[in-house]
């Protein structure tokens, strides 16, 4: 009885069970952390949406985020928190490391996805990357590098330091957010000590062309305006506006969740 006992709290005291929103989950000497929505309790798999901090941010204060988490478990997804390994994401021409080639990150996402699905009923195909400011710039990255980790991506406010890479991997599906008034990271771009911000525009006009996305349709919705585009294979581009300076909200990831979910990606 007292061995059955000891066991009993060794078992619920496990590192993996006690991970979650509060608690990080441990990879390696990395972390991120887990909100499964409200309610669920029969296994069901559900999907997910994975949110990279902007600088100096972290898992914890994404967590601390309940309009956030709210919205995710409202829609019946899981709420994945990823945290850099210092201030900053490991990005490709940023000025704190311009040899940097993001390959550390790329391995990070993946276990993170390995690791998640695997302690949680997480459906690895219907996984949404996202985040906001350096996290944005990230969710590029991923989706240049590792197109097939998510099944789409939704960077809000980043995109690639110096400007868009030489070329990217088969393209993927991506709802681009940003603001018209944003100084921090501006559409434009702007200088930075050695290097710059890319040029929003250019990068969309490269991811156009090496995707193969026609004809644009604009719509207005949720207090944005949507350029919207596909390709032959059914990815969708669309590059959103809205009229602000550097800022969040989480109806950024419910919309471009709802646009994944429409086109058959989520």
């Amino acid at each position: 009885m007292r061995f059955a006992f000891c066991f009993a709290v060794l078992f619920l005291s496990s590192p993996a069970l006690a991970c979650g929103p509060d608690t990080d989950c441990q990879i390696g000497d990395r972390t991120y952390r887990v909100a499964m929505p409200e309610g669920l309790s029969d296994g069901t798999e559900v999907g997910a949406i994975v949110f990279a901090h902007g600088y100096r941010g972290s898992a914890r204060g994404v967590m601390r985020n309940m309009g956030l988490r709210r919205m995710a478990s409202d829609m019946g997804l899981a709420l994945i928190a990823v945290k850099s390994a210092g201030d900053d994401w490991d990005i490709p021409g940023a000025h704190s490391d311009m040899e940097s080639t993001g390959a550390a990150e790329m391995a990070y996402f993946e276990a993170v996805i390995a690791d998640a699905t695997k302690r949680f009923a997480i459906n690895p195909d219907r996984i949404m990357m996202s985040g906001f400011s350096a996290g944005g710039m990230v969710t590029w990255e991923l989706a240049c590098q590792r197109p097939d980790l998510f099944a789409g991506f939704a960077p809000v406010s980043g995109t690639f330091w110096v400007g868009p890479p030489e070329k990217c991997a088969a393209p993927a599906s991506i709802v681009h957010i940003h603001g018209t008034a944003d100084k921090t990271v501006p559409l434009a771009g702007r200088r930075i000590g050695p290097t710059r911000q890319g040029n929003v525009m250019d990068v969309l006009a490269m991811y156009r062309a090496a995707g193969g996305f026609g004809a644009t349709t604009t719509v207005a919705v949720n207090g944005m305006t949507c350029a919207r585009q596909d390709n032959a294979e059914g990815d969708v581009l669309e590059f959103c506006t809205f009229e602000g300076g550097h800022s969040f909200s989480p109806s950024f990831l419910s919309y471009a969740w709802e646009r994944l979910a429409a086109a058959g990606k989520v």
